[in-house]
């Protein structure tokens, strides 16, 4: 056994790296991790402390799921081949996630019972009137909602932790999430209802007059309490679409601007609704222009490489209409995928707005 001094057997290299030894011997007959050593009188394994870095990421795939195939790729191929790979698996395990979220939700709705579970939570006043100034632009037209009746609607989403208000028109979604000062007796939910924009409006101007709210809701409808005042919205049928899985899979950023919301929201305003309004970035520099217009530079900080993105001004405007301080965030991933639009000043408030196709940089490549 001289030879195998520096050895470890296989419990003890199991141990050592967080598998089982049922696992490690797996491993070696699909030639993942072979021994560095089998005795051929007993048949007994053992490995080499090099081989450790190897079965941690062994480990480490197998927990986030990964089939051996892929991982295979991870441990032996190039580096670009690995993240492609590891990017692909971070894709499906999201969407997979959502998916089971999404059906585990509608199983909870459909339990006996569920229908008429009550979620109950304390807000501020003031606080949930702003988060529907925020929300509410993003509702759609009423061309739209005559199409798609849910469109003209913000989802609320109840839990013990949070409340969510979400709207979109498609070209534009908005999410702000407000954390309870409380939650009521009733509890958590989790509860979705849909109300219309015009009432949950109205209701909003109720309630910032109040320094606290109570908010209800059920498959019934939502109530709005403050002391003996009672506030009473009816809930909208309709299946909203899956806002969540559009957050999950949006690309990584690889533009960052910012910038002064006044000057940058003076500049679209300016625009009107002459077109398209181009958007140019790079060398820490920022221009938006329309067609045959001279182009406004607000002062901004630039990161990435340079971009050219276009937008409908009329789709813009309110994004930065809704955002709170003197800041404004761009987050850009390409000149074709939904743009992300933050407040320094606010985290719990996101927007994602769509951009269109630059026809001003037709012909003039």
């Amino acid at each position: 056994m001289d030879e195998n001094d520096a050895l470890m057997n296989i419990g003890a290299f199991a141990r050592r790296v967080g598998l089982a030894p049922s696992a490690l011997r797996f491993y070696a007959d699909c030639d993942v991790l072979r021994p560095a050593h089998v005795d051929d009188a007993t048949g007994y394994r053992y490995y080499a402390a090099d081989q450790e870095p190897r079965a941690v990421l062994v480990r480490r795939l197998r927990e986030a799921g990964m089939p051996l195939t892929d991982a295979l790729v991870v441990l032996d191929g190039t580096q670009e081949e690995a993240r492609a790979v590891l990017e692909g698996h971070a894709v499906r395990a999201r969407e997979t996630a959502a998916a089971a979220r999404s059906a585990i939700e509608e199983i909870l709705r459909d339990l006996p019972g569920g229908a008429h579970r009550t979620a109950a939570v304390r807000l501020g006043g003031a606080e949930l009137a702003g988060a529907v100034r925020q929300v509410a632009p993003a509702v759609a037209s009423a061309a739209v909602r005559e199409e798609f009746p849910v469109l003209g609607c913000v989802l609320i989403e109840l839990d013990r932790q949070e409340v969510r208000l979400v709207a979109t028109d498609r070209y534009r979604l908005s999410v702000r999430a407000l954390r309870p000062t409380s939650t009521g007796p009733a509890g958590g939910g989790p509860c979705r209802i849909l109300v219309e924009a015009a009432e949950l409006k109205k209701a909003a101007s109720w309630a910032l007059r109040m320094p606290e709210i109570s908010l209800e809701a059920d498959e019934q409808g939502v109530r709005l309490h403050s002391g003996t005042a009672v506030r009473d919205l009816p809930t909208a049928d309709g299946t909203f679409p899956d806002y969540r899985r559009v957050l999950d899979n949006l690309p990584v950023a690889r533009h960052r601007i910012i910038t002064d919301r006044t000057a940058l929201r003076a500049a679209v305003a300016a625009a009107g609704h002459d077109g398209p309004l181009t958007l140019r970035a790079g060398d820490q520099q920022l221009a938006l222009a329309t067609r045959g217009s001279a182009p406004s530079t607000p002062p901004a900080i630039c990161t990435g490489p340079p971009l050219r993105i276009a937008f409908t001004p009329g789709v813009l405007l309110p994004a930065l209409d809704a955002g709170v301080g003197p800041d404004v965030l761009l987050e850009v991933s390409s000149p074709s995928e939904p743009v992300i639009v933050r407040s320094a000043d606010q985290g719990s408030f996101t927007t994602l707005v769509m951009p269109v196709h630059d026809t001003s940089a037709d012909g003039n490549a």
